[in-house]
């Protein structure tokens, strides 16, 4: 009995230990991937910022107009990549340079920097040397998803074209636009595999977005489009704590931590409350990317304005809560905790939207998903612990045992 219950005691400050080992793992990953993508998008327009482009004689290779087309404005955007353009009335002239082997390389333009919902033109050298060129609409992210030959962008009737030169490709095109381009998400992407049977994308190796300034032929100010993600990234990483871990450890010490009363229920509203106010600016910054994105994920977006009305429901309830011994207080706590179960599951299910929607790496995928991992192991641990508590205490025998069918009086019978 000694053991079992030095191991009662000995398990939750362990389970603690491990949980705050774990968090600190875990921002370390979110931190370490938000430095790498930062850094890596910093120094491929750093190196490419410093270089000009190369003077390329398209006469040799490219099919007319576009091998006449002279006076084009030329910048590099990414990598080695180099964007050309002319706009010359109601028609604008685009060629797009990359380095290649196999594969594809794609731009696309979007309303909002997101690769769903955007529209790209595809161009390859298939494996019996054909040139292929397309346009494609991104409804979603997977290969289905992806419907060749159509999308929004208003192609003239000059056929695009796309040709190899030495270790580079070459995709050319025209727009008839109503007013010319100005400031405009531009996406760039590439895939050293072939599309599936000269139709299907393969999924990209890498990937890019930025604002282009078609008016003064530069990307703009990137301060502005990089605001956008680190907003973007702020909404999720602020979203994970509160909803993945300040929530869930407040509901953990109301179920599990009971016995330290009244301490754990002030523990408990304080800590919710610090969780709520995380939710409440998750909500801030989701509606400030709304209006500057105008990101339409409606998903994401209902589930988290479901999410935040039930949490604000929780915080009423806090005010409404009965006395122990009021006849509705069983009420009460029926819909106090299924309530918050239920924000709780919906809560984990948008941030995995959240994080799938922003095109996210690997690494705050499995940061989040060992975050998940740990809080229910955590919460499966306490609820064995507290079964066998509960056993442990049913087993034990009542401190006064009276036998009240005795022959004997117990206490005198006359004064």
């Amino acid at each position: 009995m000694a053991t079992r219950r030095s191991w009662n005691q000995m398990w939750p400050s362990f389970l603690v230990k491990l949980w705050v080992l774990s968090l600190v793992l875990d921002f370390k990953i979110i931190s370490l991937a938000a430095n790498d993508n930062n850094g890596g998008s910093s120094i491929g327009f750093a190196s490419s910022s410093l270089n000009t482009c190369k003077n390329t004689n398209y006469q040799s290779f490219l099919p007319p107009p576009y091998q006449n087309i002279s006076n084009m404005i030329c910048t590099p955007v990414w990598h080695t990549y180099e964007l050309r353009y002319l706009q010359n009335d109601q028609t604008t002239t685009i060629i797009l340079s990359a380095p290649y082997s196999v594969g594809w390389v794609g731009i696309g333009f979007s309303k909002d920097g997101m690769m769903v919902g955007s529209s790209v033109m595809v161009g390859w050298i298939n494996k019996h040397g054909h040139a292929k060129i397309k346009q494609c609409y991104l409804r979603g992210k997977k290969p289905s998803e992806v419907i060749e030959d159509k999308g929004e962008l208003p192609l003239n009737n000059l056929p695009a074209a796309v040709a190899t030169n030495g270790a580079e490709i070459h995709l050319a095109f025209q727009l008839q636009m109503a007013t010319p381009l100005e400031r405009q998400q531009v996406l760039l992407a590439f895939s050293s595999k072939y599309p599936k049977n000269n139709n299907h994308l393969s999924k990209h190796d890498d990937k890019t977005s930025f604002v282009f300034d078609f008016t003064s032929g530069s990307k703009g100010p990137e301060s502005s489009n990089n605001e956008l993600i680190q907003m973007r990234k702020n909404h999720g990483i602020v979203g994970i704590i509160g909803w993945g871990l300040i929530l869930p450890i407040g509901v953990i010490i109301a179920r599990y931590f009971k016995h330290k009363d009244p301490q754990w229920f002030y523990l408990h509203a304080a800590i919710q409350f610090v969780g709520f106010t995380f939710g409440l600016g998750t909500i801030i910054l989701g509606l400030q990317l709304y209006s500057k994105m105008s990101a339409h994920i409606p998903a994401h977006r209902g589930i988290g304005i479901f999410v935040f009305v039930l949490s604000i429901l929780q915080i009423l309830a806090l005010f409404l809560r009965p006395n122990k011994d009021s006849k509705i207080r069983r009420i009460w706590n029926l819909y106090h905790n299924w309530f918050g179960r239920l924000a709780l599951l919906f809560a984990a299910m948008n941030i995995v939207l959240g994080i799938q929607a922003a095109g996210e790496g690997k690494e705050l995928k499995i940061s989040y998903g060992f975050l998940f991992g740990i809080t229910v192991l955590v919460a499966i641990v306490l609820e064995v612990l507290a079964y066998l508590k509960r056993q442990e205490m049913k087993s034990l025998p009542p401190n006064f045992q009276i036998d009240p069918f005795r022959g004997e009086s117990t206490f005198p019978t006359h004064l």
